[in-house]
């Protein structure tokens, strides 16, 4: 084989090793974002059903407030009388 041949073939297997190996990292990479990013969406819907539940438990005590402050009302115009 002439060397012109061989330089060539092994110009070829160094670009190809690099290129696999840059497609390789740039995998990683991304996968690695995508876990993070998973892990931060996670969070948001954590807090928004904690949230949601949060909500859902002011609007029963503003109830049993409303309710609390009827029944004083009712006992001082009993006390009254």
């Amino acid at each position: 084989m002439s060397e012109t041949i061989i330089i060539a073939l092994l110009s070829l297997i160094g670009t190809l090793g690099g290129t696999f190996g840059g497609i390789l990292a740039t995998s990683k990479l991304t996968n690695y974002r995508l876990e993070q990013l998973e892990k931060k969406v996670d969070k948001h819907n954590n807090l928004i059903e904690r949230m949601f539940k949060v909500e859902e438990n002011i609007g029963i005590l503003d109830e049993k407030i409303k309710i609390a402050n009827h029944r004083i009302t009712d006992l001082e115009d009993n006390k009254e009388r």
